[in-house]
């Protein structure tokens, strides 16, 4: 069995409960939903975690209160958190969500440490080897990201970007992800680039998702279980990312995928019990 190795972002994520989300230029009063464990690279961590693997964290937070507990927290689910790097300078990343009764949520995220240019997590991934994953996402420096997926790609192991937030990676980083994870909105905007990827993995929500010619439908959750939305797609790629390191094929890591994504709704925020 090999390891899943996290490469993204480290977020407090602030949680705003409301009936609706806010017109431009208008106001609404919320209720406050807590202060959660979050971040793309910190939520497919945890779910990596969930799902069985031994995982390790790349990741950078601020010297500060927040980035030792959210650090402390990953050690508690039994994440490596040797590669995690401290900035001298900036504080731990912020996402600031509001969620309405739908279960709707809509994310506005401040990198702090996250942004920073990082070779430390660089050499990390290249300490990875044959039946090894490296899971990126996009909310840490993109130069970083690019770099790890070419070092852990030379080193043999398999590496699947979630191209999420949505940004441009560099053609050959883009060729050797086997997947390139995105949801329809980021499937459009990656059509519209000249970018190629060799593998493509979309997920439609709900819906399922589909691998090349794999693919599996969603799985009902009824309106009355739904908490919220947010960390479902992160959920997805780090159940993903541990199948793979088993050696799942292209349907058994959809499947297992699948049925993560589709638990990650019945919970408010983007992990479970993850109050700071």
């Amino acid at each position: 069995m090999g390891r899943v190795a996290v490469l993204g972002s480290l977020n407090v994520d602030v949680v705003t409960l409301v009936e609706r989300h806010p017109l431009p230029g208008e106001t609404l009063l919320g209720e406050d939903g807590g202060r959660f464990a979050g971040g793309k690279g910190g939520n497919q961590a945890a779910a990596a975690a969930r799902a069985g693997a031994d995982v390790a964290m790349l990741a950078r937070v601020g010297d500060d209160g927040p980035g030792r507990a959210y650090v402390e927290r990953l050690r508690r689910l039994g994440i490596d958190t040797s590669d995690v790097s401290t900035s001298p300078g900036a504080p731990t990343g912020t996402a600031y969500i509001t969620v309405d009764e739908e279960g709707e949520n809509a994310i506005i995220v401040v990198a702090g440490a996250n942004g920073e240019r990082d070779e430390s997590l660089v050499a990390a991934a290249g300490r990875l080897g044959t039946g090894d994953v490296l899971l990126c996402s996009l909310e840490v420096h993109l130069d970083t990201v690019a770099a790890a997926c070419r070092a852990a790609a030379a080193a043999g192991a398999t590496v699947v970007v979630n191209l999420a937030p949505y940004a441009v990676l560099p053609p050959d980083v883009v060729a050797l992800a086997d997947p390139v994870v995105v949801n329809e909105s980021e499937m459009r905007e990656l059509a519209d680039s000249d970018l190629v990827p060799g593998s493509l993995l979309v997920t439609f929500g709900a819906a399922g998702a589909r691998w090349g010619l794999d693919g599996v439908d969603g799985i009902p959750v009824a309106k009355r279980d739904l908490g919220d939305t947010v960390g479902a797609g992160d959920a997805f790629c780090g159940a993903l990312a541990a199948a793979l390191a088993t050696g799942a094929d292209r349907r058994g890591a959809l499947e297992a995928a699948n049925v993560a994504g589709a638990a990650a709704v019945h919970w408010v925020g983007a992990q479970p019990d993850a109050a700071l």
